[in-house]
C-alpha cells in the first residue's frame, strides 16, 4: 500500500474504505531500532526504524475477526500470536510508527468482512459437451501419434 506523503516527507493519514474495527493503539507496543541498509550517517545515528507487536488474542477486536486473523498463513504473525511489523522505510521514528500502525489496520480491515461462502452449482450442458468434445478430439490426436503400420 503507497502511503500519500505530506508535503514534508511524512505518510498523511489514508481515509479508510473500510468500516471495520479499529486497531486500538494502547494494544500495541512498541520498540525502536536502528533501520538497516544504506543511508548514510543518519541511519548509523539514529532510531528511526520500528517493530510494532499487536498481540491478537489480547486484543480488543471481535472474536470472528481474531480467529480469522489468527488462520492468516502471513509470516509476520508468530505461533504465539502475536502480530510483527517492521516499519523502517522513513527518517523519522514518527513517520515510520504511522506506518508500521496503518499496515497492520490494512491487515486487520482484509480480515473485517467474513468470507463469502461458494454455492456449489451443476456445471451447464453446453459446458459438459465442450468438455467431451475437447477430451475426443485430444484423444484423436494422441492416437495418431503412435507407430505408423504398413
Amino acid at each position: 500500500m503507497k502511503i500519500p506523503a505530506a508535503s514534508h516527507g511524512t505518510p498523511a493519514l489514508p481515509r479508510r474504505t473500510v468500516a471495520g474495527p479499529q486497531v486500538d493503539e494502547r494494544e500495541v507496543e512498541w520498540t525502536a531500532m536502528r533501520a538497516q541498509g544504506a543511508g548514510g550517517q543518519n541511519v548509523n545515528k539514529v532510531s528511526s526504524a520500528v517493530h510494532l507487536r499487536y498481540d491478537v488474542r489480547a486484543s480488543s477486536l471481535p472474536d470472528d475477526v481474531k480467529a480469522r486473523l489468527l488462520a492468516l498463513r502471513d509470516g509476520r504473525l508468530t505461533q504465539e500470536g502475536v502480530f510483527v511489523v517492521k516499519a523502517q522505510q522513513y527518517r523519522t521514528q514518527e513517520a515510520n510508527r504511522l506506518d508500521a500502525l496503518q499496515r497492520l489496520q490494512a491487515v486487520v480491515d482484509s480480515v473485517a468482512r467474513p468470507p463469502r461462502v461458494r454455492r456449489a452449482t451443476r456445471p451447464t450442458y453446453g459446458s459438459q459437451q465442450r468438455r467431451l468434445a475437447s477430451k475426443s478430439q485430444r484423444s484423436d490426436v494422441k492416437a495418431l501419434r503412435g507407430k505408423v503400420r504398413d
